[in-house]
């Protein structure tokens, strides 16, 4: 069993800051992918950043410059820096994992950007 447990949503400003932690747990040998979703009522989950066990990085065009994603591999936790936060920003925000080609899911934080 491996679980995904997120941390550090919340209700901020717009242009402030909030940072996602997700630390994965469980029967863990080698984590592929980590990342993070985000979903609105009434529409799909998005891709918001996703990074390889080596480091690269990907990010949704509406997040690039504002948003950094990076991860502790001995921790086996991935962190998502959030900053000039945005009203359009808020969501549910899930951390997702990729563990032999099996892909697992947080529970899921909210982002609530007031503008």
């Amino acid at each position: 069993q491996v679980q995904l447990v997120e941390s550090g949503g919340g209700l901020v400003q717009a242009g402030g800051s909030l940072r996602l932690s997700c630390a994965a747990s469980g029967s863990i040998f080698t984590i592929n992918a980590m990342g993070w979703y985000r979903q609105v009522p009434g529409k799909q989950r998005e891709l918001v950043a996703i990074i390889s066990s080596g480091g690269s990085t990907n990010y949704a065009d509406s997040v690039k410059g504002r948003f950094t994603i990076s991860r502790d591999n001995v921790k086996n936790t991935v962190y998502l820096q959030m900053n000039s936060l945005k009203p359009e920003d808020t969501a549910v925000y899930y951390c997702y994992a990729q563990i032999f080609a099996h892909n697992y899911w947080g529970q899921g934080t909210q982002v609530t950007v007031s503008s």
